[in-house]
């Protein structure tokens, strides 16, 4: 039964509904009424957030305006008000999620496990592949296929390899398939498009048309995703239990870190992601998001909802929908489906191996993202929704507010010899902004160190200790970096330039200060501007070092952390230890 799937015994074709995002959506389902207690939390966070906000921009205003605004002054304040909410937002979910880890109240991320009886409904797991390393590919194949047929479901799954690869790509794609599936212990289909119409949604909307009636859940992945037989089959069983859910969101942590950026990536996301993550189930419940990957999907529920139309215009703005995840999320809720996400083991993704290639990622990312700002007021959608879709549209415009808040205190230095950081704001705003900014690292690394099996796991309090303190400063070096790339990929979306579709890098390969230097430019160039300000007003300069020091010395951060080498040195001297993972446990009680 292991065959490609043009020879597949009998297609089942259903239909995707196209969905319109403008005047009434046909056949939509009143969303249900947000339970009284998910309201209060959202309220709760919404409110701290603005306390927060006011009153630090109150003591700001008080202090700017002595003698009366001026031009900068005010500048100053419209950016300071919405950038402050924004690291008080991040703050705020970040504490009731490390409130909600330190009392038990949630159990972090744990194994799930769940049987799957008396069942005659069928899963379908899909890979979407395009230009992927092909052996790699197969070896995740291979190792879930164990996995699921171990977990005792292999009987009810399928497992689909569906390439958009270019023809060439596709022949070794199709060699390795057919040599490896006749041995799988579960069945396995391969299938390529000729035409590659609409990225990975029209992959997926292909799959549906013409597989989907067979299957009651699919199970999405990514190239690089690893799941668990055991994620799957609980994941399963809870869909089973749960009819009204339309989709179940993992929270995927980074597995097969080689270079110093992905160990500290991984590192960081094991240290302060339990924190931001139960933070964000705390007051997202059943309208959580869907990140495209390692996630379960009622069948006929995503088809019925989640057609995605082209927005108008030409692209980057127009076109296909690029961030298409949570876009679909939204529509599975206007159509009254749950969307829930959970903390499990099992659930695992790559981390792209150099700080270039995360920045092409997020390229294409806040192409999509900023479509969403197309999508707010589209009809229908819970307004839990229209907040996700607008926290990620403004994750990528506080990189030009926080460059204009900079050459503005700038300005304001030069034109007027005044200080708006030094002798305007006030000493209890500067402290509160960087409590806000470093004390979820202070509350991750609180939760690692507080309980002695936790630690052992990290490799000891010594061990996670000094990976903090190596990765404080490392993130203040990236910051500056991170704020130039997402400048320039704003550039580039503003002058028209879509982003394309380029297979991703996910090999680990060196890189030299030569072959960065180049691309930095940029970077360089600001940085040199920030250490000038020397001239006009040293304690300016100060201020601003940490800045200047990371744009500079940005060729080497990328070159030193691209290398595999240091990054096995790295962790044989104990720095950014993890878990291994683990495949047991019980099934989280936090769904309602």
């Amino acid at each position: 039964m292991n065959t490609a799937l043009p020879n597949l015994p009998s297609e089942a074709p259903l239909k995707m509904t196209l969905q319109k995002l403008e005047g009434n959506p046909p056949g939509s389902i009143e969303v249900t009424t947000t339970p009284h207690g998910l309201l209060a939390k959202r309220l709760l966070l919404i409110a701290a957030t603005g306390v927060l906000g006011m009153a630090a921009s109150t003591e700001v205003r008080f202090a700017l305006s002595r003698d009366g605004l001026d031009f900068f002054e005010i500048l100053l304040l419209l950016l300071f008000v919405p950038l402050f909410c924004w690291i008080a937002f991040g703050f705020v979910s970040s504490t009731m999620g490390f409130l909600k880890l330190m009392t038990g109240d949630h159990p972090g991320f744990t194994a799930i496990t769940g049987k799957v009886e008396n069942t005659h409904h069928r899963t379908a797991v899909l890979m979407p592949v395009y230009n992927e390393g092909v052996e790699a590919v197969m070896g995740r194949v291979e190792a879930m296929t164990a996995s699921i047929a171990a977990a005792g479901v292999g009987p009810q799954v399928d497992f689909f390899i569906l390439s958009d690869s270019n023809p060439e790509h596709g022949k070794e794609e199709w060699a390795a398939w057919e040599a490896m599936a006749p041995h799988a212990p579960i069945n396995v289909y391969y299938r390529r498009r000729e035409k590659n119409i609409a990225r990975k949604p029209g992959n997926i909307s292909e799959w549906l048309e013409r597989f989907g009636s067979a299957y009651e859940y699919m199970v999405i992945l990514d190239a690089d995703s690893l799941m668990s037989g055991d994620a799957i089959s609980g994941m399963i069983s809870i869909m089973e239990k749960r009819p009204s859910i339309g989709l179940l969101q993992t929270v995927p942590m980074t597995i097969n870190a080689r270079t110093v950026f992905q160990r500290w990536m991984q590192f960081a996301g094991y240290a302060y992601g339990p924190i931001a993550s139960a933070g964000l189930l705390w007051w997202s419940g059943s309208e959580a998001n869907f990140w495209g990957h390692n996630a379960i999907v009622r069948v006929k529920a995503f088809a019925e909802s989640c057609g995605l139309p082209q927005l108008g215009g030409k692209p980057p703005f127009g076109g296909h929908i690029l961030s298409h995840d949570m876009v679909e999320s939204a529509l599975l809720r206007r159509r009254g489906w749950a969307v829930h996400m959970l903390m499990i083991d099992g659930s695992y993704e790559e981390f792209p191996p150099t700080i270039v290639d995360n920045a092409i990622r997020d390229r294409r990312w806040m192409q999509g993202n900023l479509q969403h700002l197309r999508l707010l007021d589209a009809p229908g959608l819970h307004w839990a929704s229209r907040m996700h879709l607008l926290i990620g549209a403004s994750a990528y415009l506080t990189s030009p507010a926080w460059l204009v808040l900079i050459l503005t205190a700038i300005a304001q230095v030069a034109f007027e010899g005044q200080n708006p950081i030094t002798e305007s704001t006030p000493p209890s705003v500067l402290w509160l902004t960087i409590v806000l900014l470093f004390g979820p690292k202070l509350m991750g690394l609180t939760w690692l160190l507080s309980n002695k099996d936790r630690r052992q796991r990290y490799g000891g309090a010594a061990s996670i200790i000094k990976s903090v303190l190596l990765e404080i400063p490392l993130a203040v070096l990236l910051a500056p970096v991170s704020m130039v790339n997402q400048l320039l990929a704003l550039g580039e979306v503003l002058l028209g330039r879509s982003s394309g579709w380029n297979a991703q890098s996910r090999e680990a390969k060196g890189l030299t200060v030569g072959d960065v230097l180049p691309n930095l430019k940029p970077h360089i160039l600001l940085g040199l501007a920030f250490a000038a300000t020397v001239f006009i007003d040293p304690i300016t300069a100060a201020w601003l070092s940490p800045l200047t020091i990371g744009l500079l010395t940005s060729p080497w951060l990328v070159s030193m952390t691209s290398n595999t080498g240091l990054g096995a040195a790295l962790g044989r001297k104990g720095y950014f230890q993890v878990p291994p993972p683990i495949n047991v446990g019980h099934v989280p009680s936090e769904l309602t």
